[in-house]
């Protein structure tokens, strides 16, 4: 559900299927012709089930990222965690959609200033689409400025810049989004390299993605080659109980078939891992699938894949790193 916007929003901008002489990892300094991945979970600070599952997989697990929605209501207790943990890869997950029926949250930047990013509840709208048809370009760049603003104020810094439910993916916002990311130099997530599993089983034109990589490329932040976003929708085959077995063995073998299908390259890897209590249940019907990303990603035979098959894990902050250095 929650990507299934970026992909159409990808496709209304034109993204491609094209090659690359030289991928943005190997302009980076990784060996050619190497899987480089960035294990990233999202939706940290939406609520202490997601905090508990984001801390656990980064800490315990082989998962290396992670991205905060800075309107929920559980973000000061993470907010600490990274505190207390300085050397995870802690980036902030734009919001601008609020979309579960019974726990909700608001725009930071005012009701006053940015109108459009209101529903009737005083909230951000539900869906992608509602966003795209009440919000301003103005509305929409004020308030990443204030999510970003809040994540500086407990005193860290943002290591990328990411979208909840793709909403800045949208062509209406994403020259907005870029050109934050570009003035507060905080690296952003957008594919413009060789996109082959975003962009799988389509055949778009190739200009405006690699615009839009060089450009970020040139402001001296780093460009990722792919984009995977569709763990979401991994559930278990019908039948199948969501027992702690079952969810660990069936997520498992999904993400070891993508890391098979990834092209050599940087690719992000998408996922929510979250340790689902009671409550979780009483704000989505996720848990299951939530609690599978964590439990592969805790299991052993999953990062023994990784190393038997010599794939580079890498965070927003090393490549940063390796963008600055380089000199042209």
């Amino acid at each position: 559900m929650l990507y299934r916007s970026l992909l159409l929003a990808i496709g209304l901008i034109g993204l491609h299927q094209g090659t690359h002489a030289q991928t943005y990892a190997e302009k980076l300094g990784f060996p050619k012709d190497r899987k480089v991945i960035i294990l990233h979970v999202d939706d940290a600070g939406m609520s202490y089930d997601s905090n508990e599952g984001t801390r656990k997989a980064l800490t315990t697990g082989v998962a290396n990222s992670t991205s905060v929605m800075m309107p929920c209501s559980w973000v000061p207790h993470f907010m600490n965690l990274a505190r207390q943990n300085p050397t995870w890869d802690v980036g902030v997950h734009l919001t601008l959609t609020s979309e579960w029926a019974g726990y909700r949250w608001q725009p930071l930047v005012g009701k006053e200033k940015a109108p459009g990013l209101y529903d009737t509840q005083g909230c951000f709208y539900p869906s992608v689409e509602e966003v795209d048809r009440h919000a301003m370009a103005d509305e929409v760049e004020a308030e990443i400025r204030a999510q970003i603003a809040q994540f500086r104020a407990f005193g860290l810094e943002p290591s990328h810049l990411d979208s909840h439910m793709g909403t800045l993916f949208q062509p209406k916002f994403v020259e907005r989004y870029i050109k934050v990311g570009i003035e507060e130099k905080i690296p952003v997530m957008f594919p413009g390299g060789h996109n082959t599993l975003i962009n799988a089983n389509r055949s778009l034109d190739a200009n405006l993605t690699k615009a839009i990589g060089q450009k970020l490329w040139a402001a001296k932040l780093p460009v990722l080659d792919d984009l995977f976003s569709d763990t979401y929708g991994w559930n278990l085959p019908a039948g199948q109980q969501p027992s702690d077995q079952n969810l660990r063995a069936f997520k498992t073998q999904k993400y070891v078939e993508l890391l098979k299908s990834c092209r050599p390259g940087l690719t992000m890897i998408i996922m929510h891992c979250t340790d689902p209590t009671v409550v979780f249940n009483r704000i989505s019907d996720s848990g299951p699938t939530r609690k599978g990303d964590l439990l592969a990603m805790l299991n052993p035979e999953f990062r023994r894949y990784i190393e038997d098959n010599q794939i580079i894990l890498t965070t927003w902050r090393e490549i940063k790193e390796r963008r600055l250095q380089i000199k042209e």
